[in-house]
């Protein structure tokens, strides 16, 4: 059953946690693909009024970050089209311009995670590509796609690496961390659910890379549902969100017919793991907590990933079993 009164805990409790960019960003997706519309145009508001001078929204304090502050860009757009708002619309223009321009980048093009380290992050795969589809910018949310698992897919293991350095030519972390692969699967699907009919040949190839990732990531999913927090390190803690994540990307993915409904079974059961996580409080336990990510904690990204799961979840009208 889909517990509106569980979601609206959940819901209060997110609004009640310290955002930084990615996360302003994240939640107001969350509140966008809920059906809250006024808050996430609120929000929209809000990382548009923290914009830098470079158009990077939702900056507090200093901030290095490339892609984080444009993961507000998709319910940016949308809060400009449903207010007219000149202070946002001023503010998308100037973040497409940093998003597609300005932005520090490799040779290939491909937009460094941070302005002070030559570095790509696998969290890009969901800050960026998304605003820039939804931007209409679809080749260049392609490219940096492919520049982006070029970088930091394993062939052999079917899985993405954290972080790679790339004038270095060397992995910073090679780890193959959950939270960071769910960013990766919920950009995936976000972007494959925007490109026009006529992208056959990307949607295929991004389908691909999505199906290998989540046959990859299944061989290490424990019994009751979750996983550890570097999927393939039963040493590390057993982590929250990641089954969310992962969850949504395959409701979503079943919902639009990209992915099989073999999915769901073992989305089902994250889906069941992630919600006896969260307390009376609307708080959901035991995800990388901020602000280190090192160990269990609450977050930010762990509620917008609660109500994104429970959103494609009710959106896919899916039966309880």
């Amino acid at each position: 059953m889909f517990d509106q009164t569980l979601m609206q805990r959940v819901k209060l409790a997110t609004l009640a946690m310290q955002r930084y960019n990615w996360e302003q960003g994240t939640v107001a997706q969350a509140f966008l693909e809920s059906g809250d519309l006024e808050t996430a145009i609120l929000m929209a508001h809000e990382a548009a009024y923290r914009q830098d001078s470079q158009g990077r929204c939702g900056q507090i304090g200093s901030s290095t970050a490339c892609t984080d502050p444009c993961s507000i860009g998709e319910t940016l757009i949308i809060a400009v089209e449903k207010t007219g708002d000149n202070m946002m619309k001023n503010a998308l223009d100037r973040l497409i311009r940093w998003a597609v321009q300005d932005a520090p980048r490799n040779a290939d093009g491909i937009v460094y995670h941070l302005d002070d380290a030559p570095e790509f992050w696998v969290d890009s795969f969901y800050m960026l590509p998304p605003f820039l589809a939804r931007a209409g910018y679809i080749d260049e949310a392609v490219t940096q796609i492919d520049g982006y698992w070029k970088a930091l897919f394993h062939e052999k293991y079917g899985l993405l690496s954290h972080i790679w350095d790339d004038r270095a030519s060397r992995f910073v972390r090679e780890d193959f961390w959950g939270v960071g692969n769910g960013w990766a699967m919920a950009g995936l699907i976000r972007v494959i659910s925007l490109l026009p009919d006529e992208r056959e040949d990307e949607r295929e190839k991004l389908v691909g890379r999505l199906k290998r990732l989540l046959d990859s990531a299944l061989l290490y999913q424990r019994s009751d549902g979750l996983f550890h927090d570097v999927l393939n390190r039963p040493d590390t803690f057993v982590e929250t969100n990641f089954a969310q994540m992962m969850a949504y990307t395959i409701f979503r993915g079943v919902a639009s017919g990209v992915l099989s409904r073999c999915y769901l079974a073992p989305a089902r059961r994250m889906r069941a793991a992630a919600l006896a996580k969260v307390d009376h409080y609307g708080l959901v336990r035991d995800v990388c907590g901020a602000p280190t990510f090192d160990r269990p904690g609450i977050a930010p990204e762990g509620q917008a990933f609660c109500l994104l799961m429970q959103s494609a979840w009710r959106d896919g009208d899916f039966e309880e079993v």
